[in-house]
């Protein structure tokens, strides 16, 4: 039955029931709404816009499982109608239009349907749009002859989607033909030739869908149990580091928000199932598409705007970067670097663009160096899946992903797409991050469950043994679903393993401690043969040998002659400087990406050594980002990433060149542990192959790929391919340049030492480094892009010899402390570089001398895009680089001036600042309210970082302590900031547990020892009906939970801190002003989305325990949430609040906080939340932002740990 709750002049919640709810549960569903009231109807009238009913959204996911928590068991379903009246504008992709809310409302009118036999392959192929040709269709026909029966079709779907491009990269491991010759290696030959020249630090490579390579001995810092409370200890391991990219270029072509958040989901379970398990620790992001057009001035597009297909580049650029941002923000992955570009172009017959868009999830992590290759499975063991139920969503993605857009019916596309639940991948995560850790790791074999779904996963946990697979075992999460269906589906957030009976009884335990779903669904057989088996049905859809599924098709031979690129000229004026520089200055790829960095979450983890934004400004500028590989401060991970795909229209070899020198150029800044020798790559190719010349282009670049890593002494021992980039209109087809996306991943071996592109008054001389060695060529710049062209020649590295000696001689200055400052040449030119080592600093500017250049034309040495970099030195580095063979030209100084003058040219820096945010601006208008938009572009030079340390402060680490006091760090599933948070309470001498809410709900916790509570931050059920509202529900609900937390707050001898989500969760329970009738509340940020910013905050004198002698102090300190605004009931007199945001306005105050609240305490002083994360600010390299004239170990945040220590220490 269905009820209703709400208004239906604004929003009901329509609740499904499998019996009528007691009055007890309908009052429980009033408070988790809101207060909505139950409405009688049996049916509402009224315009709504909701969810199909064949969709169950994440959301109700979510929300069913709340309600289970508070022992609601009759609800199998929630979702949210909107009526139509509040709604602007909708997403067609998610959501229709209903005229009537009725009981009906969830009904499918749809019966499994039987296994079918296909008797017509070709027919079905076709129907079905399984992408299969010819000679695989043929082989089904002749493996149906050799087994005497029609194949079913789940075995025809199922061969479709395992054998896919997608899945098996026919094309890389093709033989290619190009001008009537016959190319002695493979694509994929080509790339692991640079593994077989330079094997170098490569652990594991080609093996899984993620790469290892030798990592340090590091400090884990985890739980000893998982499957109870238990202690947290420190002990040494050998590592490995996993560098992984991902694209999901289609599903983000028709959708883009669930496309690109599933596609940031695939990779993270990508690096989760390497080896035996590993752990995911940052990702990137890279959005191509076509020109956004939010300026209206620009001249740039050469191409009219076409009929799009699904979605507009804007909507895309938005809606995809909100999808990213979103999965990693609530899996707790910090997002540290990635790119954008837009391109479009027409010149003669060649239509090219991103319309079929690429969207690049790429990431980095780390794991067990004993763990880092998979065992072989033995005969009865158990074949397990983690994750969520079965749903009607993403079939045949892998298949459609392998064609061009636009070449199926809309039905087929949308039905490719999946949905994205990142709070259940973290559970699934975390249960897999408990074996990972434990001093035995039980995995024997671990796929992520993604492109194919079961039939891909499962397939492949066994291929070297065979399996049987119990259909009525797989979760259910839609009873309609047929066999082929529930095979096939790529529902997201699920793993598979293999473990023995006994460990995978264990597993148990920790998946339900978790609240991650688990469920036994076949063994290991050792026959080589795979089967899927219904009881129920008494049906067998899938029956065949592995090799038979697997296929025998012939190899797939790439026939194509070259095609010699002629593009027109690039036409100039030298006294249009100015005009130039502001058109590149607004052109997406150059222009200030704080639309994107604001949005997505930069310091979860603790880890974040080097994020994107810097300076007093805190502007996104670098393109180097660095994880910590521990809490020590010491050894880490840098990462960046490249591409010239423009540059790669005129010459494709010079495209794969300068993208792998861009990703050099990029990291360089963060010292490794054995310079360009610790670097490995992953090389992403995108490209629409089966068009004339492509495939020759295609072979020349991966050539040049392979030739010049191999050059360099590098390696790359990872990547992917998505090899039909084109977007088919009515009116001709839309090719997207041939692309490859370079990430570079190393060992850094001091994450406190890197150098970022802040140039400052006193840091020395600039010096210009040509890191190519060739002329300053314009073509494929965005300069030439800024006048309609893309140009006829274009710079690339002319000696791997010179190059690598370059950076290596860069890498040795930096360890030795002799640079202060730099910044690579890429888009935009050394003009931009040059601006924006000024735009993160209030009134630096500089004076430059070009004489140096043999280069006359100030167009081309300010625009050519040719590799290189910019640095500051107080040191003589022209003599120091001439020691190793490396020329570096004085260009100049660092002045306050705020111009830039380069002979007699004065550029005004604010000026261009500005210039070069306007972009931003127009983005930031179409994802939050239009008139913050501009208040953060007004704001940004208004609220420079300046902060204030406490006098006694000495910036050492804590020192040791005696005695025991315990503490607790509770977390519920979604929460995500446990292990930062509980570093920092050990580093001040607490003795920390580890507490789940099962724990309590269940009784394994009582919290009866413990002094000291925190609730930690994250998206506890995903921030479902409001922030921390589903974890106070399990509290308020729960008998045993209620009373441990009831009795802890009621001990006049414990403290307690909220931070972030658990500030959220304190303030919901009403915890933090006990005495008034009228309670606070935290509200959706002013801004309507997540807001990330390394801020400031003014500790004013109160009663907090934790904030004694921090008084007056302006302390740096990350924020980062979605529903952080402090709503008060009272006047400001009646609140304890320690801590407000040092400027007031946005975006400084990132949220609209009443009274410009960033912290409230209880009255006695005892009890504190706050919303900014002072446990991610620990450390000085935590923060964007640290003054440059102290040395400090560790940041004044560690005082309020030592206080709440040391005010326990005397109540013993």
């Amino acid at each position: 039955m269905i009820q209703f709750f709400g208004d239906a002049a604004t929003k009901v919640f329509v609740v499904q029931c499998s019996q009528t709810l007691s009055p007890e549960n309908r009052e429980k569903l009033s408070w988790l709404f809101g207060e909505a009231p139950l409405l009688e109807q049996k049916q509402i009238e009224g315009f709504f816009y909701g969810p199909r009913a064949t969709m169950i959204t994440p959301w109700s996911t979510n929300a069913v499982e709340i309600a289970q928590n508070m022992g609601i068991n009759e609800v199998t379903r929630i979702e949210e109608y909107l009526s139509k009246n509040t709604v602007g504008t909708i997403d067609p992709m998610l959501v229709v239009e209903f005229n009537t809310l009725n009981q009906s409302i969830f009904s499918v009118a749809i019966a499994p349907e039987k296994v079918l036999p296909i008797h017509d392959i070709a027919a079905y192929n076709q129907q079905e749009g399984l992408a299969l040709n010819q000679e695989e269709i043929d082989y089904l026909n002749n493996l149906s002859t050799q087994l005497e029966r029609p194949l079913t079709d789940s075995e025809v779907f199922g061969f479709s989607q395992v054998n896919s491009e997608h899945c098996r990269h026919k094309i890389f491991n093709g033989q290619f033909v190009i001008d009537g010759k016959e190319k002695e290696n493979s694509l994929f030959q080509l790339i692991k030739k640079t593994a077989k020249e330079n094997p170098n630090s490569i652990v594991s490579a080609y093996k899984d869908n993620v790469a290892f390579i030798e990592g340090p001995s590091i400090e884990q810092f985890a739980p000893t149990a998982a499957d109870r409370p238990s202690t947290y200890k420190k002990e040494t391991i050998e590592s490995v580091i996993s560098i992984k990219a991902e694209t999901h270029n289609f599903p983000t072509t028709v959708e883009p928000f669930n496309g690109a958040a599933t596609g940031s989901g695939g990779e993270i379970r990508d690096r989760l199932a390497g080896g035996q398990g590993s752990l995911p620790l940052a990702g990137t992001a890279v959005y191509m598409t076509p020109y956004s057009r939010v300026q209206e001035d620009q001249k740039n597009s050469t191409f009219p705007e076409r009929k799009w297909l699904y979605q507009t580049p804007i909507d895309i650029l938005i809606k995809a970067s909100n999808g990213a941002s979103d999965f990693g923000n609530k899996f707790g992955q910090p997002l540290i670097t990635g790119s954008v570009l837009t391109f479009e172009h027409q010149e003669g017959d060649r239509r090219l663009g991103y319309d079929k868009v690429i969207m690049q999830a790429g990431g980095i992590g780390f794991g067990k160096k004993e763990q880092a290759k998979k065992g072989m499975p033995k005969k009865g063991d158990k074949i397990i899946i983690l994750g969520g139920d079965n749903y009607r969503i993403g079939m045949g993605g892998a298949a459609v992903s392998s064609a061009d857009t636009g070449a199926f019916g809309s039905a087929i596309e949308l039905n490719a797409v999946q949905r994205s639940n990142p709070e259940m991948q973290k559970r699934v995560a975390n249960a897999i991050r408990a074996l990972v850790e434990s001093s035995h790791n039980p995995i024997v074999s671990i796929h992520d469950h993604g492109a194919g779904g079961h039939l891909n996963c499962l397939s492949e946990l066994v291929e070297d043994t065979g399996g049987a697979i119990q259909i009525d075992a797989l979760p259910l999460g839609d009873p309609t679903l047929s066999a082929k269906e529930i095979v096939g589906n790529e529902s997201q957030e699920r793993m598979g393993l293999i473990l023995s009976p006994k460990d995978a009884n264990d597993l148990e335990k920790i998946a339900a401690r978790e609240r991650a779903p688990f469920y036994i669904v076949g063994e290991v057989t050792e026959d080589h043969h795979f089967s899927f088996h219904s009881e129920k049905n008494n049906e067998t859809p899938i029956d065949l040998d592995l090799s038979a599924l697997f296929g025998s098709s012939p190899k797939t031979i790439m026939n194509d002659q070259s095609v010699v690129a002629a593009f027109a000229p690039i036409e100039y004026s030298a006294d249009q400087l100015e005009s130039y520089i502001s058109s590149v200055l607004q052109l997406e790829a150059v222009a200030c990406k704080d639309w994107l960095t604001n949005k997505v979450d930069r310091c979860v983890t603790g880890r974040v050594a080097q994020q994107q934004c810097v300076g007093e400004l805190q502007l996104p500028l670098s393109n180097c980002g660095v994880m910590a590989l521990d809490y020590t401060g010491n050894k880490g991970i840098a990462t960046s990433v490249g591409h010239a795909p423009v540059s790669a229209l005129i010459d494709p070899k010079k495209g794969s060149n300068t993208a792998i020198a861009e990703a050099l150029t990029n990291i360089v800044w963060a010292p490794l542990e054995q310079g360009l020798h610790s670097v490995s790559l992953s090389a992403n190719w995108m490209w629409p192959c089966n068009n004339p010349g492509e495939d020759a282009r295609l072979y020349e670049a991966v050539e040049e790929c392979s030739s010049f890593a191999i050059a360099l002494g590098i390696n790359i021992p990872t990547g992917k391919d998505s090899l039909s980039m084109k977007q088919k209109y009515p009116e001709g087809d839309v090719l997207a340049p041939g692309t490859v996306i370079i990430s570079a991943a190393g060992q850094c071996s001091d994450v406190t030492n890197v150098i970022t592109p802040v140039a400052t008054v006193n840091g020395g001389d600039l010096y210009y480094i040509d890191f190519a060695q060739d002329t300053f060529h314009l073509g494929g710049s965005s300069f030439a892009q800024s006048q309609g062209k893309i140009g006829t020649s274009t710079p690339s590295v002319q000696d791997a010899a010179y190059f690598k000696t370059a950076f290596n001689c860069l890498q040795t200055l930096i360890k030795e402390g002799k640079i202060n400052a730099g910044h690579d040449i890429g888009s935009g030119g050394l003009i931009t570089t040059l601006l924006e080592l000024c735009f993160p600093s209030i009134s630096v500017g500089m004076k430059l001398d070009f004489s140096v250049f043999t280069e006359t034309d100030l167009v081309k040495i300010l625009f050519s895009e040719k590799v290189g970099v910019v640095l500051q030195s107080n040191e003589d580095l022209t003599a120091l680089f001439n020691e190793s063979g490396i020329k570096a030209v004085r260009i100049g100084t660092a002045n306050n001036t705020n111009k830039l003058v380069i002979n007699e040219i004065q550029l005004s820096i604010p000026k261009f600042r500005s210039t070069w945010t306007a972009t931003s601006t127009k983005l930031e208008a179409e994802q939050t309210q239009v008139d913050l938009a501009a208040i953060r572009a007004e704001n940004v030079v208004k609220q420079p970082l300046q902060f204030n340390f406490p006098s006694q402060f000495d910036g050492q680490l804590p020192s040791a302590k005696k005695g025991v006091i315990k503490a607790a760090v509770i977390r519920e599933k979604g929460s995500n900031s446990e292990r930062e948070m509980a570093y920092a309470m050990d580093l001040s001498g607490f003795e920390v547990r580890d507490v789940h809410m099962t724990d309590l709900i269940e009784g394994r916790e009582t919290l009866e020892d413990i002094q000291f509570l925190v609730a930690v931050g994250g998206f506890s059920n995903s921030d479902v009906l409001g922030s921390a509202k589903g974890w106070a529900g399990a509290f308020k609900y729960n008998p045993k939970a209620k009373t441990a937390i009831t009795n802890f707050f009621n001990r006049p001898d414990t403290l307690s801190l909220g931070v972030c989500n658990g500030c959220q969760l304190f303030v919901e329970l009403g915890l933090l002003t006990p005495e008034h009738k009228s309670k606070p509340k935290m509200l959706h940020n002013a801004s309507g989305k997540f807001e990330c910013h390394f801020t400031s905050v003014k500790i004013s004198p109160s009663n907090s325990i934790m904030l004694k002698g921090l008084e007056n102090s302006t302390l740096g300190i990350w924020a980062a949430h979605g529903e952080g605004k402090f709503s008060f009931p009272l006047a400001e007199d009646q609140y304890q609040i320690p801590g407000k945001y040092a400027y007031s306005d946005y975006p400084a105050n990132p949220n609209g906080s009443d009274y410009n609240a960033a912290m409230l305490s209880s009255a006695d002083g005892r009890h504190l939340v706050m919303m900014p994360h002072l446990e991610r600010s620990t450390f000085p390299w935590n923060w964007g932002h640290y003054p440059a004239d102290r040395s400090d170990k560790v940041s004044p945040w560690i005082i309020a740990f030592e206080n709440a220590f040391n005010w326990l220490a005397k109540k013993k």
